[in-house]
């Protein structure tokens, strides 16, 4: 335990973020670290370099035990359900779990096929996250998916009777859309009564095919705030919570694992680009793993799967948790600032001044709370900690 800046009275939850990073195609919208899979994706390989990267980490977190799992992508659901059974139980076998431990595996209607999802659920999945994003099959288009309409209906009806929870993915404020075109993409949606819904705006990252070729027909900003108007709306009206910026769920169906992550909790991330944030009682430490797959399975074949690491310094530490906690609808208690960066409540509270001033910020000295303004003004919010 080397010397650090900080004193962290308690240390926060723990997750596990695993990263498979096979997809079928490269959607021209994303930036995530995915890779087409050319041919046969190399299972058994990847799977044993996983098991390598959990055990160099172990050290690290020993005695922690993890309230979730999220297996993301990348598209797991490329990977067989035996597969994934075998993932999860190497992470039985090397680290404690919390009972009712929340295990979320990220699916793609395009690799759906009958009693595949039955499958993850055996396997020990407990929640599935299905990458919808359209039910309109120009838009798939579009946007470069590979499944159709009748796939995303068929892998949502197969996942809620294979499920207590699972999460439907949508996207707005995507080429030419309209109002109404939005508002038939909801009704679809609900019309499945999902357990929680995300849904994300269309934006366009730097390094992604759209941003060398942007579509046209986008959405301007005016359209686009009708748009979340209504999806907080047609949410509202069938008793979904909006929780967070992006994500909107039914009584006890909040994701556990993403909760913790918005909370400033601790993850720990293994497999190709996966990010880790740790806290120690004196410290909190960053590391990214290797990027390209080949050279990730290489390096944690050899016990040296982190490609580089950081402590996060003590005047970056507001910032970075700003930038999670305030996409809560519900914000935190003042004292988790505390407990989770280890700073005292000066280091914030000009701050927090100038937000309550803006009415950026609820009037509540003892919480950390966007205001309705503040969340519609998020970034400008988040920018007052930097």
């Amino acid at each position: 335990m080397r010397p650090g800046t900080l004193n962290l009275s308690a240390l926060p939850p723990l997750s596990l973020y695993v990263h498979l990073p096979w997809c079928i195609r490269k959607c021209p919208y994303c930036d995530f670290n995915s890779h087409e899979s050319k041919g046969e994706v190399p299972a058994a390989a990847y799977l044993a370099a996983l098991r390598a990267d959990l055990e160099a980490a172990l050290p690290l977190i020993w005695g922690r035990h993890v309230v979730s799992i999220f297996i993301g992508g990348g598209t797991p659901s490329l990977f067989a359900p035996g597969q994934i059974a075998e993932l999860i139980s190497d992470i039985r076998a090397r680290l404690p779990l919390e009972p009712g431990c929340e295990i979320t595996l990220e699916a793609n209607p395009g690799t759906f096929e009958k009693d595949r999802f039955k499958g993850f659920r055996e396997a020990g999945v407990t929640r599935l996250s299905i990458g919808v994003q359209s039910f309109d099959d120009a838009k798939l288009k579009a946007l470069g998916r590979v499944h159709d309409s009748a796939q995303a209906r068929a892998a949502i009806a197969e996942a809620a009777a294979a499920f207590d929870t699972f999460n439907i993915d949508l996207m707005y404020a995507l080429p030419g859309q309209t109002l109404d075109e939005l508002a038939l993409e909801l009704d679809t949606a609900l019309a499945f009564a999902p357990p929680h819904l995300s849904v994300y705006h269309l934006t366009i990252e730097p390094n992604t095919r759209f941003a060398v070729q942007t579509p046209e027909n986008l959405p301007d900003p005016d359209l686009a705030s009708e748009m979340l108007d209504l999806i907080t709306a047609r949410t509202q009206s069938v008793e979904m919570d909006r929780y967070e910026v992006s994500a909107y769920a039914r009584a006890g169906h909040r994701c556990t694992h993403n909760l913790n992550y918005w909370q400033f909790g601790d993850y720990l991330g293994i497999g190709a680009g996966a990010h880790t944030k740790l806290s120690f009682p004196n410290r909190v430490l960053r590391q990214v793993r290797w990027r390209e797959p080949a050279a990730y399975m290489n390096k944690a074949g050899e016990g040296a799967a982190v490609s580089n690491e950081h402590e996060v310094a003590r005047s970056e530490l507001p910032f970075e948790f700003m930038l999670n906690v305030l996409r809560l609808r519900e914000g935190v208690p003042i004292t988790q600032f505390l407990e989770r960066t280890g700073l005292p409540p000066s280091a914030i509270a000009k701050a927090m001044e100038q937000g309550r001033s803006r009415g950026l910020l609820v009037e509540d000295p003892a919480r950390i709370c966007a205001t309705a303004k503040g969340f519609d003004f998020l970034s400008d919010l988040q920018e007052l900690f930097l």
